[in-house]
């Protein structure tokens, strides 16, 4: 599950889509140090105190279009700035860089030239407040190599399981804690007050991982670890920083191609909704549903997909069904409460869609639930259906969902085995291929359409 806090309180940036552009300026022939702009353009030059500011993001927003929208661009080697192709609105125009702090927000239009002062940080803390999570998330002590394996309750107490160091980081970067969280982010570097009062920063990480409806994967993810141990280097990690210990060295700015990236933002999911995945095309085929609809899964937190038109700047949804009344919901996980919603269960899913894909006729798929776990008699022992025969389910807790742009209609279907991942092969018969999460990782299906 891949449960992000920071985006359902920062929701702005759930719906990021990357364009690739050419150079961020165009440098008039009589001028060259000049911007050329168009009448959909916004243009000009960022400075400070010290001169020209490169590598540093000029950001527009406006909330006039149907979904609130941001383009940001890269300044060049001399602070020059280019954001192309913006739909008519107003819009608010600041700077943001490693090193400094954002500038006042400019109230313009497209078609102007537009210079901004850059305004650097008063000091290094105020300027660290913009570095990227992870920078935050480095100052996290682990165990050294040394007190690996561990060797259980009568040695170190680490489990027993835990071979190696490396096993430790998987968990805490990259299989576990990190795949729902984006750690070192403000609202994971400090604890908040809204939690409740603790006797330890430890204790206080014991009630944060039972908040909201992903407890279970939260307390299976660090039981993962030597429990005790881990939540004290959390609690070490966020006291450290609360008593003001900075990351060890500021990011490098963006530099060469890198400036060349000019990103568009979308909002268009919910306040306590969170986007799993989205698709806008067939990897096999890019030309299918060229500038056509964005479609997003947000797995867990509701049964609505949401779509995303980029050509309209316009936002939709539409319900994905199940076709049992019964089928369990996300409403009803255990949970603690939240210090953002308290005991709300801002969650409600049946479906968990995940993963969507589009084919090649233009339909979207989803590995998505369409009834509740126990498997349909065919699928169980003692079915004369050839692959209950040969490897009988009980159970599966994922399934398929076909949505037709065309027709507006979703197919349901009930597969024996469970789906999390989908991928359409290269084949004549462009089957689809599924795999399993959970306990039931090992397992892989297929459908042939």
């Amino acid at each position: 599950m891949k449960f992000k806090r920071s985006l359902q309180i920062l929701r702005f940036i759930l719906g990021c889509v990357l364009f690739g552009t050419a150079s961020p300026a165009s440098v008039s022939a009589t001028e060259p140090d000049a911007v050329t702009i168009g009448e959909n353009d916004l243009g000009g030059a960022v400075t400070s105190a010290t001169g020209p500011e490169a590598g540093v993001w000029v950001i527009a927003e406006t909330d006039d279009l149907p979904t609130k929208l941001a383009k940001i661009v890269v300044t060049d080697d001399n602070g020059r700035y280019l954001i192309p192709d913006l739909p008519k609105a107003n819009y608010r125009v600041w700077v943001r860089g490693y090193g400094l702090v954002d500038s006042p927000k400019t109230k313009t239009a497209p078609g102007e030239v537009l210079n901004l002062v850059a305004m650097a940080a008063p000091s290094a803390a105020a300027a660290a407040e913009y570095y990227p999570a992870i920078y935050w998330y480095s100052l996290l002590r682990i165990p050294a190599a040394s007190e690996f394996p561990g060797t259980g309750d009568k040695g170190n107490g680490m489990p027993e399981s835990l071979k190696s160091q490396e096993q430790w980081l998987d968990v805490v970067k990259t299989d576990g804690c990190y795949t729902c969280h984006q750690l070192g982010d403000k609202a994971t570097r400090t604890i908040p007050k809204e939690l409740g009062t603790f006797a330890s920063s430890a204790d206080a990480w014991e009630r944060r991982i039972q908040a909201g409806q992903a407890m279970a994967q939260m307390a299976s993810a660090i039981g993962r670890l030597d429990t005790a141990r881990a939540l004290s280097l959390f609690a070490n990690w966020t006291d450290r920083i609360a008593g003001g210990e900075l990351p060890f060295a500021q990011p490098s700015r963006p530099v060469g191609v890198e400036r060349n990236i000019v990103i568009t933002m979308w909002d268009w999911a919910t306040p306590t909704s969170y986007l799993h995945d989205e698709t806008s095309t067939d990897k096999r085929n890019p030309t299918i549903n060229a500038n056509g609809p964005i479609f997003g899964s947000p797995e867990e937190s509701s049964d609505y997909v949401p779509i995303l038109d980029p050509a309209r700047n316009a936002a939709d949804q539409i319900r994905m069904p199940v076709r049992d009344r019964d089928t369990p919901s996300s409403k009803d996980n255990s949970r603690g409460p939240s210090p953002y919603w308290g005991d709300v269960p801002i969650w409600d899913s049946q479906t968990s869609m995940h993963n969507p894909m589009f084919d090649e006729k233009g339909r979207v798929w989803f590995t998505s639930r369409v009834g509740p776990p126990t498997n349909p008699a065919f699928c169980r022992k003692g079915s004369d259906q050839p692959s209950a025969r040969l490897f009988p389910l009980e159970q599966s807790s994922r399934h398929l969902a076909m949505y037709d742009p065309k027709s507006r209609a979703f197919t349901l279907i009930r597969t024996c085995f469970p789906t999390h991942h989908l991928q359409f092969g290269f084949d004549a018969n462009n089957t689809l291929w599924t795999s399993a999460g959970g306990p039931q990782s090992g397992v892989v299906g297929w459908l042939n359409r």
